[in-house]
């Protein structure tokens, strides 16, 4: 079973960037579908980004698209998500989501394994 942990997280200014990284286990790890989850104080978890496991395609939640960016290093086992013009709403705990297979899917319970979350706080 894969293992995947964020790192990157940090305090933003709005309109500030941040990028943030998460580190996965396994040498299979191309052969995982990967995404990106948030979740807000007193919100259910979100899905924010995904990308396919052989890196063909992206998808992204309406609220991030042509802001945030998803992509992979399958040499360094490693997801990226690149945030830019960051706003106050996107306050959350981030977490990495790896589930074995091709597709992107964007409901929780389709993931085998989650990472313990980074913050990110943007100041207004």
């Amino acid at each position: 079973q894969v293992q995947v942990a964020e790192s990157g997280g940090g305090l933003v200014q709005a309109g500030g960037s941040l990028r943030l990284s998460c580190a996965a286990s396994e040498s299979t790890f191309a052969t995982y579908a990967m995404a990106w989850f948030r979740q807000a104080p007193g919100k259910e978890r979100e899905f924010v980004a995904g990308l396919e496991a052989t890196d063909s395609n992206t998808n992204y939640a309406d609220a991030v698209k042509g802001r945030f960016t998803i992509s992979r290093d399958n040499a360094r086992n490693t997801v990226f998500l690149r945030m830019s013009s960051l706003r106050p709403e996107d306050t959350a705990i981030y977490y990495c989501a790896a589930r074995r297979g091709y597709q992107i899917f964007h409901n929780v319970a389709a993931y085998d394994a989650w990472g313990p979350g980074t913050q990110v706080t943007v100041s207004s």
